[in-house]
């Protein structure tokens, strides 16, 4: 047995009956309930299963390496996409990014991808369904969640955040172009010490969702083709993260 899954092994039994407050808002819990090795065509990984108090829904890390007590570990946060991830949608950039993401952890020698159960921004696969029809109406992907009474992104990374806290992460980079994704996890307590951007090239049918994230989220793509250097953030450290 590597001493990575050894770890986590320790981390599950340790964590197998965990409860606290939760954080965030809607003061999440999660726990670690079994892991398992994970061969892929991106690499070789060790995969952890999550239980959540809120709604029951099942969420994942995917690991590389011995994350446990590491400091500056990669991840990537990726919410779930039906329609991207499996069904191979062009509409997103959903499957690129998690293939890309899972490639690049494959090559490190230690690295996260966080699985998260948040299909269409959060607010599930009808409503994504439906925010489709609008947008094929000529709304935009921000005027679409509107008109259905969400906001334009009803996505919660306190989940993150406590798998983060669960498997022992003392620090973090991320692999993202969304700057909430890192400001919702330094506000929880996560200890966020850079930004790797996670550009993908668009097609002709998810410019211009691409272009909307940029204008309207604040997302930071570039459509010029430059490089895209990581960014430091300043890290902050919130008080009153549960206790693992």
């Amino acid at each position: 047995m590597s001493e990575a899954l050894a770890h986590l092994e320790e981390i599950v039994d340790h964590e197998r009956e965990h409860e606290c407050e939760g954080i965030g808002a809607k003061r999440l819990c999660v726990r670690p309930v079994s892991v398992a090795v994970l061969p892929t065509r991106f690499g070789d990984f060790h995969i952890v299963a999550f239980w959540n108090n809120r709604d029951g829904k099942e969420h994942v890390a995917i690991l590389r390496g011995d994350v446990v007590g590491r400091e500056d570990v990669p991840i990537r946060m990726h919410s779930e996409c039906l329609t991207g991830d499996a069904l191979g949608s062009l509409r997103c950039d959903c499957r690129d990014q998690l293939e890309a993401a899972l490639r690049k952890v494959g090559s490190l020698e230690f690295g996260a991808v966080l699985y998260l159960r948040q299909e269409g921004r959060g607010i599930g696969l009808i409503n994504k369904v439906r925010a489709y029809a609008l947008q094929d109406r000529g709304l935009d992907t921000v005027e679409a969640n509107r008109a259905l009474g969400f906001r334009d992104d009803e996505r919660d990374y306190a989940i993150a955040a406590h798998m983060i806290f669960s498997m022992g992460m003392k620090s973090v980079q991320v692999m993202t172009n969304n700057p909430d994704k890192m400001k919702q996890l330094q506000d929880l307590g996560v200890r966020v010490t850079g930004r790797i951007p996670h550009v993908m090239p668009p097609n002709a049918y998810n410019r211009f969702y691409l272009e909307t994230k940029a204008a309207r989220s604040g997302h930071f793509i570039d459509f010029s083709g430059r490089a895209h250097l990581p960014e430091q953030a300043e890290p902050v450290v919130v008080e009153g993260m549960p206790e693992p």
